[in-house]
């Protein structure tokens, strides 16, 4: 036989071999999920802090630490927060970095375990707390990839794009440090971008949540927290990046009611540097009338 007819032969049987292959296994049930985490939780630690609250590290006036706090509220998780100040540099301390040697908040503590970035954080309590809705971070593995995508797609984009922006615009003018009037205009070509993106890719319609979903996930959490941070650029500045995207505007809304009334809670030291931001920026115009009063409260 050729080798030619010999391969013409085998083909079939490598149809078969593919046609019939066995199935991957359904992926377990968030419930199996959660037992399995906390069997593994619990043996991580020693018997006397066994289960313990978990302590997170976090400063209010970063949006990744407020999405972590407000989802451990929001979900009832057992936790101490500790407080580390940004504007005091205590996130280089060697302390803080014996947690996370990024010197970055939030950070977690969990008997042993030490973990940080936020999106991981996130993942991780959904995993392992008892009583988080699957909506969360579902275990349908189809679904839970749509969410992965997104939060890959916020650290490069809007996060990049907002974050600069309120950098360069309000908290460095705000702590007498250097701003880069290139990296603005990028930052807002970016940030621009990043909302139209969200509103044409996964807001289609009338989507109450990202994906279409009847209920938030982590990231429609972490993404709403990344945008209320423009609330300290002020009114204007705010409404000029915010006021054509509609969609988005619901979409942040609806993740408020469905955190109430944690997420205005955990919101409030963020309008608290807002008030004094413009306090100063006041203070600093000569031109400024003395009785012009600035609106704090967010519109959004």
């Amino acid at each position: 036989m050729s080798p030619k007819t010999l391969i013409w032969a085998l083909q079939p049987l490598s149809f078969l071999r593919l046609r019939f292959c066995p199935l991957p296994r359904s992926p377990p049930s968030k419930q199996q999920q959660q037992e399995k985490s906390r069997s593994a939780r619990a043996g991580e630690t020693s018997p006397s802090f066994a289960m313990q609250p978990i302590k997170v590290y976090a400063d209010r006036r970063s949006q990744p630490s407020r999405a972590v706090i407000i989802f451990c509220r929001v979900n009832q998780i057992d936790f101490e927060e500790v407080t580390v100040d940004l504007f005091k540099s205590q996130h280089l301390t060697p302390q803080f970095r014996k947690i996370n040697p990024l010197g970055q908040v939030p950070a977690i503590v969990d008997g042993r375990f030490k973990l940080f970035e936020s999106h991981a954080i996130l993942r991780y309590l959904a995993s392992v707390f008892p009583g988080v809705a699957d909506h969360w971070y579902p275990a349908d593995l189809f679904t839970r990839a749509k969410i992965e995508s997104i939060l890959d797609w916020h650290h490069s984009n809007l996060r990049r794009g907002a974050a600069t922006l309120v950098m360069h615009t309000a908290l460095a003018p705000f702590l007498g440090l250097t701003t880069s009037p290139d990296a603005v205009k990028q930052a807002e070509k970016l940030l621009s971008q990043s909302l139209e993106r969200i509103e044409s890719v996964w807001l289609k319609g009338g989507a109450k949540f990202l994906l279409g979903s009847p209920q938030p996930s982590i990231a429609d959490l972490s993404l709403v927290c990344e945008i209320m941070q423009l609330e300290i650029l002020g009114d204007d500045v705010r409404d000029r990046f915010l006021g054509a995207h509609e969609k988005i505007l619901v979409w942040m809304d609806n993740v408020k009611k469905a955190t109430s009334p944690h997420f205005e809670e955990v919101h409030e030291l963020l309008f608290q540097v807002k008030a004094r931001m413009l306090s100063k920026a006041a203070a600093a115009n000569q031109t400024s009338e003395p009785s012009t009063k600035h609106k704090i409260a967010s519109k959004l």
